[in-house]
């Protein structure tokens, strides 16, 4: 494929998420050229999306006795033992000092009575720690902030371009892309450095709290550029996704947990409550606790959906606290404040990804990853709630340093020598064979028949096509992850966070206390492979 166009820069981010754009903002500031991709509109991605808050420790403004240290415990034990504890304590003493300079650009947080921020609390924490924006709309918030402060710093945005195969120089060092306009059109974007910062899965599945963007790009990218993967099996599903029917796709609207956090409970058809005698926390339980017990029941009863019960809440409070979710359930006819929600566990965050470090640093020189595409660590098996948009912030600002730092002591590629390697092909899969595979046999509670039954589904399903569209693109990432996916999670004979085994209900910390590293081979092909992954556990 021969490009029609090239263009140049220090570097290159892909994504206008949280982690993309605080890249850009910090590398810019650093006196770096820098170019910000994105395959759709600026905004789209799923920053836009997040509802609950960012979950950061203060000083002067969080609960008393809650501590930064605290913070740590919390998301090691929601990590179930697959955390990095150093890039867990490192990005979350980071927190405070990314919150406050975000808040410096613009981005205006919810305050309480006394003036100070208000916070609530979330599943897997055991303090009010999560600060928010618009009630429930804080992801929009931060992302218009992000937004208007790169508008103002004159950074470039190249929007309707889908990233589709790095470019490396002779040594394999990334220094690079090829990229498509919404036509087809091939051009070539050539950096030092390149910063994938895509998101996550969520498109992988039937139904998924996650925008239309989410389909792998960037973890199939960085595979193809010789980057390794881990923890892909671990796919959070959160709870409460508003209930749209039994013939609902795509993105569904979610429902914060926020709203559990104000003393709304989970409740079955019977009105039952769901999470009593299941967790010391109950509603406030870890997602994966939650959204499996979810499952339970409705099993049990033979259901599809459960219910949030927030009537407790007057009404006029719900909708000025909870803007967003109100909106959400009057578009289908339900009144929070006299009518029970109906909610189903929905996928929602990707807790493994691109293997980096705390500071974005892949396998691959010149290659950096952060946020939901990144594997830092800091997430384990199981996310802790709101710790995601702190991480875009900590590890997009700790990358543009570190892209920096390895520019100036010449440890990057030249991208004057770069050029594509290999086929601009690959596998791929029709996209509603794959959702519903993936949706029956590797979402929740997993068994080693189905998840073979899974792959084999696939592989019969797919056909070699040329990556000439951003359709193809995203077709060929969702079927390279789900591949991953499914050969991991047949590996991984336990349970464990959000990688729940019928066949095998418990959690077995002598054989899989680690994470499973995952490269393509010379035929390009994912294998396993055994051996410490960078920036986490072995």
């Amino acid at each position: 494929m021969r490009a029609r166009w090239e263009a140049e820069a220090d570097l290159v981010v892909v994504g206008t998420g949280v982690a993309g754009l605080t890249a850009a903002l910090d590398a810019h500031a650093l006196g770096l050229r820098v170019l910000v991709v994105t395959k759709a509109a600026l905004g789209d991605g799923n920053t836009r999306w997040a509802q609950g808050g960012v979950a950061v420790v203060l000083p002067g403004e969080h609960e008393q006795g809650d501590t930064v240290d605290r913070h740590v415990t919390d998301t090691l034990t929601a990590g179930a033992g697959l955390c990095d504890q150093i890039a867990v304590a490192q990005i979350i003493a980071d927190g405070p000092a990314a919150v406050t300079r975000l808040r410096k650009w613009g981005a205006v947080f919810d305050s309480g009575e006394d003036g100070r921020l208000a916070r609530t609390r979330e599943g897997g924490h055991t303090a009010f720690r999560v600060v928010h924006a618009g009630g429930d709309a804080t992801g929009a918030e931060v992302e218009r902030a992000l937004l208007a402060q790169a508008r103002d710093g004159r950074i470039a945005m190249l929007d309707n371009h889908v990233a589709v195969e790095a470019l490396r120089t002779p040594s394999g060092a990334v220094a690079g892309l090829l990229v498509l306009d919404g036509d087809g059109v091939p051009g070539v974007l050539r950096a030092p450095a390149v910063l994938l910062a895509t998101g996550g899965v969520g498109q992988m599945y039937q139904v998924t709290s996650n925008p239309e963007v989410a389909t792998a790009d960037g973890i199939a990218l960085a595979l193809r550029a010789g980057a390794v993967v881990a923890d892909l099996e671990f796919v959070q599903f959160h709870p409460t996704v508003l209930y749209m029917g039994s013939g609902a796709r795509g993105r569904c609207p979610l429902v914060t947990e926020a709203v559990r956090g104000e003393g709304a409970v989970l409740v079955d058809g019977n009105g039952s409550r769901v999470m009593v005698g299941v967790h010391p926390l109950a509603d406030l339980a870890p997602r994966d606790v939650v959204s499996a017990a979810i499952t339970r029941r409705m099993n049990e009863i033979g259901d599809d959906h459960v219910f949030l019960d927030a009537t407790h809440l007057e009404g006029s409070a719900f909708r000025k606290r909870f803007p967003t979710v109100y909106a959400a359930c009057a578009a289908v006819g339900v009144d929070p404040a006299v009518d029970p929600i109906p909610v189903a566990p929905a996928a929602h965050f990707s807790c493994g990804g691109v293997v980096a470090s705390v500071d974005g640093r892949t396998t691959v020189p010149g290659l950096y990853a952060a946020g939901e595409v990144a594997r830092s660590g800091l997430h384990g098996a199981n996310r802790l709630a709101s710790n995601s948009l702190l991480e875009g912030l900590v590890v997009g600002s700790r990358a543009a340093r570190a892209i920096a730092a390895d520019r100036a002591v010449g440890l990057l590629g030249d991208p004057r020598k770069a050029e594509l390697l290999g086929s601009l092909a690959a596998a791929v899969a029709e996209r509603d064979v794959l959702q519903r595979t993936m949706s029956r046999h590797a979402a929740i509670g997993r068994n080693g028949d189905g998840l073979a039954t899974a792959a084999s589904v696939l592989e019969k399903s797919t056909v070699v096509r040329p990556l000439g569209t951003r359709e193809s693109v995203e077709d060929a990432a969702l079927t390279m992850a789900a591949e991953i996916l499914l050969t991991v999670a047949a590996e991984r004979t336990e349970s464990r966070g959000c990688h729940v085994r019928t066949d095998y209900p418990n959690r077995n910390d002598g054989a899989w206390q680690r994470s499973v590293p995952v490269r393509l081979d010379a035929a390009g092909r994912p294998f396993l492979f055994e051996r410490p992954v960078l920036g986490g556990v072995a």
